[in-house]
C-alpha cells in the first residue's frame, strides 16, 4: 500500500534517527551523511510532501519519468507559493540508474549527481553535453563489487584506469563511488561488501584526489553501510513504502 503523505514526517524522523544511531556507533557526525530518498514509482505529491518535511535529496532510476516528475514538482512548489529560485536550491536531483549513451544529455542538463556511471564513454558524455553556466556534475562510479552479470558496474581491477580517465573531464567533477551489492540478510555480509568499496576509494585516494563521497545503502542494509562509511544512503521502500504496481 502506498504510503499517504500524511506519515511522511513521521518516517523520515524514524530513518533520520536510524541513521543516526549508526553513525554514533561507527564513531561518526551524523552531519557527513546526506538521506537520499528514492522516489522511482512515486507520484510527484510524495516529493513535494517529502520537501515540505524537510528532506532535500530525491533520486531516480528511470529518465522520462523523472523528467515529468521534476517538472510536476516544480509546478506544485510554484502553486504553493515557492520561489522558483527557493526552489531550485532546496531540491537536489540525483540520477540513480544507469546510463544510456543516447540518453545523456537530459541528466547532464537537469541532474546535480549522476550515481552509476560506468564507462568512459558516459562520463564524457555528460561532460560534453553538461552546460557551461551550471556548477559541475557530481558523479559517482558504479563498482560491481560481486562481479554480477545482472548489475552494471565497473570491476575492481578497472576501477583505477576509469577513475583517472574521468577526473581528468571537464564540467564534471568525480566525488567518490556507488555500488549494489548482493542482497544479504547478515549484518557481517553487509558490510563485506561495503567495506570492498571503501578500501577502493581509500586506494584511489592514495593518489591525492580527495574523494569524498560512498554512495552505498538501502532500505535494508544502510546502517551496514554508514558502519562502513557510506555518506549517502539511498532510501526508498523506509520511506514512502512499497513503490505502487
Amino acid at each position: 500500500m502506498l504510503m499517504g503523505p500524511q506519515n511522511l514526517p513521521e518516517r523520515l524522523s524514524e530513518v533520520r534517527g536510524r541513521i543516526g544511531k549508526a553513525a554514533a556507533a561507527a564513531g561518526r557526525c551524523v552531519d557527513y551523511i546526506t538521506l537520499l530518498g528514492v522516489t522511482k514509482g512515486q507520484p510527484a505529491t510524495v516529493v513535494h510532501a517529502a520537501a515540505r518535511a524537510g528532506l532535500a535529496d530525491f533520486g531516480e532510476s528511470y529518465l522520462q519519468e523523472a523528467l515529468e516528475k521534476i517538472a510536476a514538482v516544480e509546478k506544485l512548489r510554484a502553486e504553493a507559493g515557492a520561489a522558483p529560485q527557493a526552489s531550485a536550491a532546496s531540491i537536489r536531483w540525483h540520477f540513480i540508474g544507469r546510463l544510456q549513451s543516447n540518453k545523456t544529455r537530459p541528466v547532464a542538463e537537469t541532474f546535480a549527481w549522476a550515481h552509476a556511471v560506468d564507462r568512459l564513454k558516459i562520463a564524457e558524455r555528460l561532460a560534453e553535453q553538461r552546460p557551461y553556466y551550471a556548477p559541475p556534475l557530481n558523479i559517482c562510479l558504479q563498482v560491481n563489487v560481486a562481479g554480477e552479470g545482472s548489475k552494471g558496474g565497473v570491476s575492481l581491477e578497472e576501477l583505477p584506469a576509469l577513475a583517472a580517465a574521468v577526473v581528468a573531464l571537464p564540467r564534471i567533477k568525480l566525488r567518490g563511488l556507488m555500488c549494489l551489492p548482493p542482497e544479504e540478510e547478515d549484518p557481517a555480509r553487509q558490510r563485506h561488501w561495503f567495506a570492498l568499496v571503501r578500501a577502493a576509494l581509500e586506494r584511489l585516494n592514495a593518489s591525492g584526489w580527495g574523494l569524498d563521497t560512498l554512495s552505498m545503502g538501502m532500505s535494508g542494509d544502510f546502517e551496514a553501510a554508514i558502519l562502513e562509511g557510506a555518506t549517502i544512503v539511498r532510501v526508498g521502500t523506509a520511506l514512502f513504502g512499497p513503490r505502487p504496481p
